[in-house]
């Protein structure tokens, strides 16, 4: 726990970060790269070139600075963050070089205003969080490891199986080269796979789309459009058209709080477009338990983009468990409402009173940030409790939580 002269001098500079918090992150960043090119093998230089990491982290920092005296206000944040880095196997030596940089930045951005006080009570309120951060991580690190079919770091999985799911997802099934088994894992979570680029290593994550215990993992895909001098697309370009079957790729431990929780509730699912991924893992698995009710809900744009929809058929007409929902806004001509799909447009509060016999349900739901904006929504106006909602995303919480646009 930092001292209280630091605690005090942090939270005097709360409004200071408000105002400055994204020029010191994009600084840092900046700074980080131009002195640490190799770091560009970890980190995804998409959002990088976007500003949305910078977003992220500057307001990881400001919020630190607001409950640096209440870090149990912090716990849900530090452990997502947490199972980021165990995904990308961040080790205790990437934390010094962190905090060297981000104290580099601050100086930078706020120069003669930042006082070498403030300088040093930083440094001890960054070196406090740095060791909750490692502290968590190591114990993820060894729970993982002791598993049957664990690893630390990254292994090298052989790719099996290469099946087509829709015209912009293939889903890829994945072996351990070493013959040991795949490990467990909850649904929901993600791994973190490490491609080779030309200057650079490319590190992205993707959700594991199958329940567990399975003597594969499987991920599923979307091409992406690729964008000249840009990183968007470039490794899910590389997946689609050079990784085959007998392709090698080097894959992080399964990571990720967004995860199905026990319990005898009914469960609804709501996914839009690739975000259908970690709930096609949460869907197998509940089908595979047989034990809870099941609504799932699916927004696509259209049946060819449509991906999974014959084994979620399937699975609907084994099972009475399970009751499935289509939405397409823009069908093609030849798709059918009431075959291929059963609403046109998107999911809304109306169609899901009437599809929802009670809002006593845990939901789950992942997309885009406008289909995952409009269910966050629905879901509040509906009444049903924060306890019950269950998401993950990826980006600042004000992007989430801002109302979704009606263009």
């Amino acid at each position: 726990m930092a001292s209280t002269k630091t605690i005090q001098i942090v939270k005097q500079t709360e409004p200071v970060l408000a105002k400055y918090k994204e020029d010191i992150t994009s600084t840092f960043y900046k700074n980080l790269f131009e002195q640490h090119p190799e770091l560009k093998d970890i980190f995804n230089m998409t959002h990088q070139a976007n500003g949305l990491q910078a977003k992220v982290l500057a307001n990881a920092i400001f919020h630190y600075s607001k409950y640096i005296d209440q870090l149990e206000m912090l716990s849900g944040a530090v452990e997502q963050i947490a199972q980021k880095h165990a995904s990308l196997a961040i080790s205790p030596e990437m934390y010094d070089i962190v905090g060297a940089g981000l104290l580099e930045a601050i100086k930078e951005v706020l120069g003669e205003a930042a006082t070498p006080e403030i300088i040093e009570a930083w440094a001890e309120a960054y070196g406090d969080l740095a060791g909750i951060f490692i502290q968590r991580e190591e114990q993820i690190y060894k729970d993982f490891e002791v598993k049957p079919g664990g690893w630390r770091g990254y292994k090298s999985y052989a790719v099996v199986k290469k099946e087509v799911e829709s015209e912009t997802i293939t889903s890829f099934y994945l072996k351990p080269c070493d013959g040991k088994g795949c490990p467990e894992f909850l649904p929901g979570q993600y791994i973190s796979v490490r491609v080779k680029g030309d200057a650079h290593s490319h590190t992205r994550n993707y959700s594991l789309s199958d329940s567990p215990g399975k003597d594969y993992l499987r991920i599923s895909i979307k091409k992406e459009p690729a964008v000249k001098d840009f990183a968007q697309g470039v490794v899910s370009n590389y997946f689609h058209k050079e990784v085959e079957e007998g392709s090698l790729i080097n894959l992080g431990i399964p990571s990720g709080e967004f995860t199905l929780k026990p319990g005898d509730k009914p469960v609804v699912l709501l996914s839009g477009g690739v975000g259908v991924t970690p709930l096609m893992s949460m869907l197998n698995a509940l089908m595979e338990q047989g034990k809870r009710t099941v609504y799932f809900l699916h927004a696509a744009k259209n049946s060819g983009t449509h991906a999974f929809a014959s084994h979620v058929r399937q699975l609907s007409d084994q099972s009475g468990l399970l009751k499935s929902y289509v939405f397409y806004d823009e069908p093609l001509e030849k798709d059918l409402c009431g075959k291929d799909y059963d609403y046109q447009g998107l999911v809304s509060e109306t169609v899901l009173r009437s599809i929802l016999p009670s809002v006593e349900m845990d939901f789950y739901f992942c997309g885009p940030t406008p289909f995952m904006q409009n269910i966050l929504s629905i879901l509040r106006e509906l009444g049903v409790a924060e306890s019950n909602i269950h998401y993950e995303f990826f980006g600042p919480s004000e992007e989430l939580n801002a109302v979704p646009s009606v263009e």
